[in-house]
């Protein structure tokens, strides 16, 4: 046993006169420390979260009384050491290996270290990490000028956007330095025959493993805004009843999307039809990611099927356009509004009515002068409300159409609700004669319209962002 914990010792970087000066409360640890490592002077690193793992593994009727946050205080920080295991084994050379991957529920740790190896491998990829740690020096450059702060809005950005790059950095460096410790500590447990302390590590590879695929899907979303909360907004396009009664389903689809990932959603404006459906319609979908994934649903739309309003039962085509504009809160605004050039009309609000709707002007237009952009809200209760979320959603708009001007983005970001028409579409949604709902951006499809509509789109959207990644790959 003495020479195992020795090993682990090295290997682990542990400060083991620091534990003693810890556990010396502790006779009992403290002896135990003192027979298993004598007088190791020469350790000078830290207890890494795997080195943790086995002494908790190992001995764990110490474990309750001294919890890991403790140690990992009382003995530094971590050590900036190559990310390799004791015999030099990489993530790189973990993927040269070619080590065959198998099933989750199979306990092998090569296939399990594999399996992250190339997660590890894709979200690098996806963050562009050569690009992300170049930005970062720079970042850091800029922050430690003597005069950065003469203007704090600039150096709030730069501020913002360092935290941001240094923290996906530091995530994937700690994944990475896990995946090898718990390969070190696996070899350590064989080497021993401590089948329980090595069930353990494969348990904990295989969670790793799996959580790791949620941050393959994370680091889609490495755009500035792509954080933000948005607002959806919905436009029928030409063809009357139909196609309002289709953007009122296309609506519901956002709604039931949002809420199934536990976003808030609140609506803006609605103008409906007629006879059926919405003439458009804005939703603010609160959440972390909200427009890094809805951005995936900007463009036209397309339904095929039999109209309900159609009493000779024929196939008609429908269409209705969707834009996604980021909410970068009051902070990350570029455009400053100035009240002379705002033009602000009162109205009654529509709707189903009731003891208040209908009775009063509380309804609020807000026209940007300069621009022409627009904002309605006649959602809330007063007049002073919809003031506020119309100015809301004014300011949205005006900041992604400077960043579309700054990054020549206008068809990307889809501003302007145009071209609602054939040869526009960027999915289609048929329900006659036969059932399917394809993107055409990336032939991506599934027999199930039905569950799409009622807000099952991830498999879309990541199929979309997916693809998207790596089309900026091979044009770069």
């Amino acid at each position: 046993m003495s020479k195992f914990l020795q090993r682990s010792c090295r290997r682990s970087r542990v400060n083991f006169q620091r534990l003693r000066i810890l556990f010396s409360s502790s006779s009992g640890f403290s002896s135990f420390l003192h027979k298993s490592w004598g007088n190791h002077s020469e350790s000078h690193h830290v207890l890494t979260p795997s080195s943790w793992f086995w002494f908790a593994s190992k001995y764990r009727h110490f474990s309750h009384s001294f919890p890991r946050e403790t140690i990992l205080v009382s003995t530094g920080s971590f050590a900036a050491t190559e990310l390799s295991t004791s015999d030099g084994l990489t993530v790189e050379g973990i993927l040269a290996n070619n080590w065959t991957i198998l099933p989750e529920n199979e306990s092998d740790w090569k296939s399990h270290a594999t399996a992250l190896a190339q997660s590890i491998h894709v979200i690098k990829r996806r963050l562009q990490w050569k690009n992300l740690i170049v930005r970062c020096t720079l970042l850091s450059a800029e922050l430690n000028k003597p005069d950065l702060w003469d203007d704090p809005v600039h150096a709030g950005k730069i501020s913002r956007e360092h935290g941001s790059l240094l923290g996906k950095m530091k995530e994937v460096n700690a994944l990475e330095q896990e995946l090898l410790e718990h390969i070190d500590m696996i070899k350590l447990a064989r080497e021993e025959k401590d089948v329980e302390l090595e069930s353990d590590l494969l348990k904990a590879l295989l969670n790793m493993r799996r959580n790791s695929k949620e941050k393959e899907l994370e680091a889609m979303l490495s755009g500035e805004q792509d954080p933000c909360s948005c607002y959806i907004e919905v436009q029928a396009g030409a063809g009357g009843t139909e196609s309002m009664d289709w953007a009122a389903m296309v609506m519901q689809m956002y709604k039931s999307w949002a809420q199934r990932r536990g976003y808030k959603v609140t609506v803006m404006d609605e103008m409906p039809g007629e006879i059926a459906g919405i003439k458009r319609a804005t939703i603010k979908v609160d959440g972390e990611f909200a427009f890094g994934y809805a951005k995936a649903e900007i463009g036209v739309h397309r339904l095929v099927r039999i109209s309900p309003f159609d009493s000779n039962k024929r196939r008609h085509t429908s269409f209705a356009a969707v834009a996604v504009i980021p909410i970068l809160g009051n902070e990350a605004s570029r455009v400053q509004i100035n009240e002379s050039d705002l033009r602000i009309e009162r109205f009654r609000a529509g709707g189903a009515g009731g003891q208040h709707v209908n009775t009063t002007e509380s309804a609020v237009r807000i026209i940007h002068i300069p621009t022409g952009v627009t904002a309605t809200c006649q959602n809330e209760r007063s007049q002073h409300q919809n003031k506020a979320s119309a100015m809301a959603v004014l300011q949205s708009r005006l900041d992604q159409l400077e960043m579309a001007r700054q990054a020549q983005f206008n068809a990307q970001h889809t501003q302007s609700l145009t071209d609602i028409t054939w040869g526009n579409q960027i999915r289609s949604y048929v329900l006659h004669p036969y059932r399917m709902v394809k993107d055409v951006r990336t032939n991506y499809e599934v027999s199930d319209p039905d569950s799409v509509l009622n807000g099952d789109l991830d498999s879309f959207i990541f199929s979309y962002l997916s693809a998207s990644l790596d089309k900026e790959e091979y044009d770069a």
